[in-house]
């Protein structure tokens, strides 16, 4: 076995090692003041139940715990039901895993992946180059810095448009919904698209059957959601509204 097929891809984590650092320095420091300052325990408490929650929620979306994260985003792609000849765009494709499974999917696609990616995350392009030769899909994905708030190609550009939980985190388009409308800008008449993000999440979406009607308000042909948090595979923990009790897929064709 040679270096690169013994090598694992590298798709990170979503819950950071600052949620767990954060809490539990706080906790710990909190805990020793409280010999001096009793009341201090109680934000003692909090604090270290913080990182244990946080350092449980890790555990289960790694490929050691439950693989969370993984089935997410596999649950994505198995919504993604498309010919698999063409030009696919994965918009915020993170460390690239995504991607790859669509590569992977469909063998005679080439998927270009985009995102701004920046200093608050572990990824970046030469990760996700990296995650894609060892998966052994280089030679057909691509893999581009952009922005999900104006993408770099034409109108009609792409047979299928993917992306995960990217959309609420773009810091430079307050309404939400409009990087929806500029994924189905490149999407070609007829394309399949495929978004999984916090739709559920009425302060950023609004009421689901709102967002559905302003989807269809585009032209599209059809769309529908589907409720992610509701898969059993979630454990009940992970359900909260912070962490993945607001996720849904919208599907669709334009």
């Amino acid at each position: 076995m040679n270096q690169l097929t013994a090598e694992r891809p590298n798709y990170g984590n979503w819950v950071s090692t600052k949620l767990l650092y954060i809490p539990g320095v706080l906790g710990v420091l909190f805990a020793a003041l409280s010999v001096l300052f009793p009341w201090l325990g109680i934000l003692a408490v909090i604090f270290l139940l913080c990182f244990a929650y946080f350092a449980y929620a890790r555990w289960c979306f790694s490929p050691e715990g439950k693989n969370i994260q993984t089935k997410i985003q596999s649950l994505l792609v198995d919504h993604f039901e498309w010919a698999g000849t063409g030009k696919v765009l994965d918009i915020g494709c993170g460390s690239g895993a995504v991607t790859i499974m669509v590569a992977k999917k469909y063998p005679d696609a080439h998927v270009t992946g985009i995102d701004y990616w920046g200093g608050a995350w572990e990824y970046s392009k030469g990760v996700c180059e990296r995650n894609a030769q060892i998966e052994g899909v280089s030679n057909r994905v691509t893999f581009q810095k952009a922005s999900a708030s104006s993408l770099p190609f034409d109108d009609e550009s792409f047979d299928a448009v993917i992306s995960n939980l990217t959309f609420h985190e773009v810091a430079d388009t307050e309404e939400k919904g409009l990087l929806i409308k500029e994924a189905l800008r490149v999407l070609k008449k007829g394309g399949v698209f495929v978004f999984q993000d916090l739709f559920l999440w009425k302060r950023v979406y609004g009421e689901v059957e709102d967002l559905l009607d302003r989807v269809r308000s585009w032209g599209v042909e059809s769309v529908e959601l589907i409720h992610t948090s509701q898969s059993q595979f979630i454990p009940k923990a992970l359900k909260l509204p912070f962490m993945v009790g607001t996720i849904g897929i919208l599907r669709g064709r334009k």
